[in-house]
Formats: C-alpha cells, structure tokens, sequence
C-alpha cells in the first residue's frame, strides 16, 4: 500500500510540473517569526488576467501541500474543478505549537490562538491581495490540524467554504461544536471527513461519533461527504481521501454523469433546462467563474426531453444554445425540433435548412438537419 500511494503521489507531482509553484519567506506579525509557504499558481495563470480562482490552504504544508497541488492540478486538467491556488504553510517542528488549544474549553490558545490569526488575518489577505484569488476558500488538514482547521468553522461567518477533515485528533469538544455549528449554518459549506481502519484507536473513536451526528443533520447549506479506508495507513490516507474530496466538494462543476442524468435529471418534476440553469448559476455563486456549458450537458439536457417527450422544453434550450455556441448548429436543432415536435412543420423545416452553414456539434450532422429538412419537405409537400 505504501508503494503504491508513493507511485500516485510521484504521478501527481508530474502532472502539476507545468505549473508554477513558488515558495516565500513570510513575515507573521501574529507569529513574531519568519514562516515558509509554498505557492502553486494554476497552469494559465498568466493568460486571463480577469480570471479568478479558488484558494486551498494546506496546513501540514511541508508534507501534505504536493498531494493537493497534484490533485488539483490533475482533476482542473480535465475540467472536474475549477483551476485553484493552493498554498501550504509549513508547519515543521511548530505543528504542536501551532495546535495548541485550551483543556479547558478546547479552543486555540498562546501559540494556537496566534498561528489561527496568521492563517486568518495575514496569509488569506496577502494572498487574495497579491493573487487573483476567489471567495472560495478550501481548507486541507491531517490530525492535530484536521482538528485545527474547525476552528474557522465556528467563526460567525466561516472563513472556509470547504473542509477536507484527514484523521483528526479531536480536541474533546469539538464533538459538541462542530455538528452544532453544521445544523444552523446559514452559508454553503461543505465537509469532507476521513478515516483510516489504522488510525490509533481514539482517532478513530472520536471520528465515527463526529460522522454519526453529522450524517443526522439535515441543512440545505450543508453538503457532507465521509470514508473509513480500509488497509491505507495514517500517513498515506490523505493520498486517498483528497481525490475524494475534490469530487465531492466540486460535484457541480462537473459535468452532468450518467448517475445524475438517470437519478436526478429524469426524474425531474419541473424544467431540464431550469436545472441547468441552476447548475452553471451555482457555479458562478461558489466559485467566482462564468463557466461555459459543456456541450455534454446540452446532450445531457437533450437526451432528457427526448426520453420524456417534453419537447416544450427545446425552444428555451436552443436559445441558451444559440446564444452559448453561435457558430454551431446546436441551438438551430433544438429550436427545430421545437417545432417539429410542436406543430410547425414549416418553420421546422426552415430551420433545419438555415442550420446547414453552421459547424456541426454534439453528434448532430449537417447530414442529419439537411435530412431532417427533406423528410418534412416529403410529407407535407413543401
């Protein structure tokens, strides 16, 4: 198991080389010392300077940053999630001091308290201030900082969006102050929670009665993703466990799966296009980004009207066509089928034919709309 976790870390550390990754010297005021991090700007950062990106804060920076980095790198290569910052703070020989909490209340205190103002009012603000960064904000922490990062959770207004949880050391309230905050937050959050079968046994404990009360919340802010691994050790679960956060965290910028097509899309009660709508509207909301929509989702969406019979719905997905890929013959289809489907066989046919000069997409021909066209023409003997 150990080979082969190195063997996927070496693969993602590849992968992320055409990215730019820096490393600074950071003067924390809140620290009263110098503190390394290490910086990975995204492939094109430099391409599209009104781009914005999401941000990762990697606490365990000295060890964890280059599995993240790697991640992100790989899933934003093929289009799973947004491009992304991500910044590791290296914690070596300060990871204790950096933890520390209070026996009595179980909340940061002396160098805890201090190192939770540098992540929060020094290092967040010196990277949206110099780095085109987004308000959506990742945190990544194993053990005594899988614990730590909480702490931004229980803050009036979260300062993470995300929080990837790795086998935590719990400090003992936080099995009180966690769900709690969970059950009336009143923004998105979302929070991915791992364990390994050989965590010490505390860990492990502690983390299946965080997952119980979290799995009984019910909050439309709150989206929760959980694995016991099984056979990875302390030390390689996080390779594991941020692939899978990645997934679930970003769900919506992916596009739509046949899982989502069949469960959810087909058994829709309202619009397929609404709810595309809504998908790529949810984007731009979390994270920042006018994404484009894939042209597998317009399949997607497309497929659904047709195994529903709800052609209605084709005249609003050929505008949003049109509109998203003019020089196709995606929207003029959609909107001809619209009309065929519709009772208007002559402005079918009429549309279909206009679609001939635009580039093909999606499957759909120009063979198919000049074929489309005739078959009309034949049995209405336009």
């Amino acid at each position: 198991m150990k080979t082969f976790s190195s063997i996927c870390l070496f693969l993602l550390i590849f992968f992320s080389a055409e990215a730019q990754v820096k490393y600074e010297n950071f003067q924390s005021a809140s620290l009263g010392e110098e503190r390394q991090i290490k910086i990975q700007l995204p492939r094109g950062y430099n391409s599209n300077e009104d781009k914005v990106f999401p941000i990762f804060i990697v606490l365990d920076g000295d060890y964890l940053f280059e599995a993240v980095a790697g991640n992100t790198d790989y899933y934003a290569y093929w289009e799973d999630m947004p491009d992304a910052i991500v910044v590791g703070v290296n914690q070596l020989g300060k990871r204790f001091d950096d933890c520390l909490y209070s026996e009595q209340n179980s909340l940061p205190i002396e160098t805890g308290a201090a190192f939770f103002e540098f992540i929060g009012t020094e290092l967040i603000p010196y990277i949206q201030k110099n780095y085109r960064a987004s308000n959506f904000k990742v945190a990544v922490g194993h053990g005594e900082t899988a614990n730590f990062i909480n702490y931004y959770l229980l803050k009036g207004a979260p300062l993470f969006q995300a929080y990837i949880v790795i086998s935590p050391e719990l400090a003992p309230n936080m099995l009180d102050y966690i769900p709690e905050r969970l059950k009336n937050v009143e923004s998105k959050i979302f929070y991915y929670l791992a364990n390994t079968e050989n965590d010490k046994k505390s860990t492990i404990q502690m983390t299946e009665a965080l997952h119980k009360d979290l799995s009984a919340i019910e909050n439309k802010n709150f989206t929760y993703g959980y694995t016991s691994f099984q056979g990875t050790s302390h030390y390689s679960v996080p390779t594991h466990t941020i692939p899978k956060a990645i997934e679930k965290i970003f769900k919506v910028f992916q596009p739509i799966s046949k899982q989502e097509y069949k469960d959810t899309i087909l058994e829709l009660e309202g619009s397929p296009v609404d709810y595309l709508v809504d998908k790529y509207e949810s984007i731009k909301a979390l994270f920042g980004l006018n994404k484009k929509i894939l042209i597998n989702d317009f399949k997607a969406i497309s497929a659904a009207i047709e195994k529903t019979e709800q052609f209605q719905y084709y005249e609003e997905l050929g505008k949003i066509a049109r509109k998203q890929y003019p020089e196709t013959l995606l929207g003029s289809y959609y909107i001809a089928r619209f009309y065929e489907e519709g009772g208007e066989p002559k402005k079918a046919m009429r549309t279909y034919q206009s679609a001939y000069m635009l580039d093909e997409a999606a499957g759909i021909t120009k063979d198919l709309v000049l074929e489309k066209a005739e078959a009309i023409k034949s049995d209405f003997g336009y």
